[in-house]
C-alpha cells in the first residue's frame, strides 16, 4: 500500500502530447481582431516567437521536448503521484483517491511546466524580455523563475485584487527578478482606458492580458507569454498526464474519474488530455472540469468567438465565454477568474467528452481544510475546487479510482484560510443578468 508512486529522472517524458489531431471535430481557427478572418503565423509573430507559434498550429500528435528543457524540468520533475490513504479513511469510502502533486515545483504549482518551454523558445529567438499577466500569482512566479533560468527580463501585470490579497506571491516574483505592477495601470493605453471608466477597478485576467500584450507589441525586444488557454500551453502541460499514466500503471490502476480545476484550462488539460484517446476508444473514464460559481464559464457561458482579453487586442477564439468585458468578483481563487477557457477544452465540453461542474467558495474551503488535516498539504484555493469534487465523487462509494491534479499549494493564500476560519468568506453566484449583459457585448463575425 504505497503512499507515493515515484518515477526516476530517466522516466521524464521526452515528448509532449498534442490533442489537436484527436479532437472529435476540427478546432475552429483563431480570427484576426480587425478583419475577422483566420489568422496565420505572421499575424502572431509580433507577440510570440515562431517556435511557439508552430506548436500552437501543429497537427502533429507528438512533439519532442528539447534536452535543455528536460534538464530544467529535472529541478522538480517527475512529480509524485500520492495515494490519499488518510483522506479515504476520513471519508470512510471504498474509492481509491490519488493526486498528482504539482505543488513540489519551486513556484509551488504546475505552471513551470509551460513557463520553462516558453522562456526557452523566446531565448532561442533572441528575445530579451517577456511580458505577461497573472491572477493569483502562480503563473507570474513561474515565468519569473523560467526567465531567471534562461537569463531574461520579466514584466508581470498582476490583477489588482490579487496584488493586494497575495503580496507574498509578488515578493516571490520580485525575488526571481521580475518587475510586478498592479493591473490596471496607467502605463498602457488599455490600463488607462479601464481606469477612466472605473478608477477603482479590481482588475481581471482579461485586463492584465490586454496590458501585457500591448507592452510586448510596442517593444521590439519583448514578447508576450500566456500561462493558460492557448494550444501550446496545454501541450506543455500534458507532461503531467503522461507521467500519471506511467505511475498508475505501476500502481496497477486504471482511472475511473479524472478531475482538475479550470480557470483557463491548463492544469486540467495537462492531467486529462493524455487520457482522452483512451476514452474515445471506449474506456469508461469520466473527465470532470471544476470551476467557481463566481466565474461559471463552462457551466453558464456561451460557445462562441470572443477576445481573450478585455480590450480586444488579441485574436478571437471560439470558446465558452462570459464575455470579454466580464469582471468577476474578487474571490480568493484568483487563478480561476477568467472569462473564457481553452478552445481545445471547450470543444471537448461541447462534445460531452468532458463534464463541467461549479462550486461556491465555502464548500471548496471546507474540502481544503479536510485535505490539509488528513494529507498534510495546504492546497491553493484553485486546487481546492478539484478536491471538493473528488471528495463528492468518493462519497458515492462506488469503488472507483479517482485521480485529481493537486495543481498548487496554498502557502501564500493563508489570508483566504483566515477569512474562512473567521466566517468572513462569502459564497457568490454571478447573476445571470450580468452574464447576459457581458455576453451581449461579444463581437459578431
Amino acid at each position: 500500500m504505497e503512499t507515493k508512486i515515484l518515477l526516476s529522472e530517466k522516466e521524464i517524458p521526452t515528448r509532449w502530447y498534442n490533442i489537436t489531431p484527436d479532437l472529435p471535430e476540427q478546432l475552429p481557427p483563431p480570427l484576426h481582431p480587425g478583419t475577422g478572418q483566420p489568422i496565420g503565423p505572421a499575424d502572431l509573430s509580433p507577440i510570440f516567437p515562431m517556435g511557439l507559434i508552430m506548436q500552437e498550429m501543429s497537427n502533429e500528435r507528438w512533439i519532442d521536448i528539447p534536452d535543455e528543457i528536460i534538464e530544467a524540468y529535472k529541478i522538480y520533475r517527475p512529480t509524485p503521484l500520492h495515494r490519499a490513504h488518510r483522506l479515504e479513511k476520513a471519508l470512510k469510502t471504498n474509492a481509491r483517491i490519488y493526486y498528482k502533486n504539482e505543488s513540489v515545483s519551486p513556484a509551488g504549482s504546475h505552471k513551470p511546466n509551460t513557463a520553462i518551454p516558453q522562456a526557452y523558445y523566446n531565448k532561442q529567438e533572441g528575445v530579451k524580455r517577456i511580458c505577461t499577466e497573472t491572477g493569483a500569482g502562480q503563473w507570474g512566479s513561474s515565468i519569473a523563475l523560467a526567465c531567471k533560468i534562461f537569463g531574461m527580463e520579466c514584466t508581470v501585470y498582476m490583477v489588482r485584487v490579487s496584488y493586494e490579497q497575495k503580496p507574498y506571491r509578488r515578493f516571490l516574483m520580485q525575488t526571481w527578478g521580475a518587475e510586478v505592477f498592479a493591473s490596471p495601470t496607467n502605463m498602457t493605453n488599455a490600463g488607462r482606458k479601464i481606469l477612466s471608466e472605473d478608477p477603482n477597478s479590481p482588475g481581471s485576467l482579461g485586463i492584465a492580458i490586454s496590458e501585457a500584450v500591448e507592452d510586448a507589441a510596442i517593444h521590439d525586444d519583448a514578447k508576450y507569454s500566456l500561462g493558460s488557454v492557448l494550444n501550446h500551453v496545454l501541450l506543455h502541460q500534458t507532461i503531467i498526464g503522461l507521467e500519471t499514466k506511467k505511475q498508475l500503471d505501476l500502481a496497477g490502476e486504471k482511472p475511473d474519474v479524472l478531475i482538475g480545476c479550470v480557470g483557463g484550462g491548463s492544469n486540467f488539460a495537462g492531467l486529462a488530455f493524455p487520457f482522452v484517446p483512451d476514452k474515445l476508444k471506449g474506456q469508461d473514464i469520466r473527465l470532470i472540469a471544476v470551476e467557481p460559481t463566481a466565474c461559471p464559464t463552462l457551466t453558464k457561458g456561451v460557445y462562441t468567438y470572443d477576445f481573450g482579453d478585455a480590450v480586444g487586442l488579441t485574436p478571437l477564439v471560439k470558446m465558452y465565454t462570459l464575455g470579454h468585458s466580464f469582471v468577476p468578483p474578487g474571490i480568493h481563487a484568483g487563478g480561476l477568474r477568467y472569462h473564457g477557457d481553452a478552445p481545445q477544452l471547450c470543444l471537448l465540453v461541447k462534445n460531452k467528452i468532458v463534464e463541467a461542474v461549479a462550486y461556491a467558495q465555502n464548500p471548496v474551503f471546507e474540502a481544503a481544510m479536510l485535505f490539509a488535516q488528513t494529507e498534510g498539504i495546504i492546497p491553493a484555493p484553485e486546487t481546492s475546487h478539484a478536491i471538493r469534487c473528488a471528495i463528492d465523487e468518493a462519497k458515492k462509494n462506488n469503488n472507483n479510482c479517482i485521480v485529481f491534479n493537486l495543481s498548487g499549494h496554498g502557502h501564500f493564500d493563508m489570508t483566504a484560510y483566515d477569512n474562512y476560519l473567521s466566517g468572513k468568506l462569502e459564497d457568490y453566484e454571478y447573476p445571470i443578468e450580468k452574464i447576459s449583459e457581458a455576453i451581449a457585448k461579444i463581437p459578431k463575425f
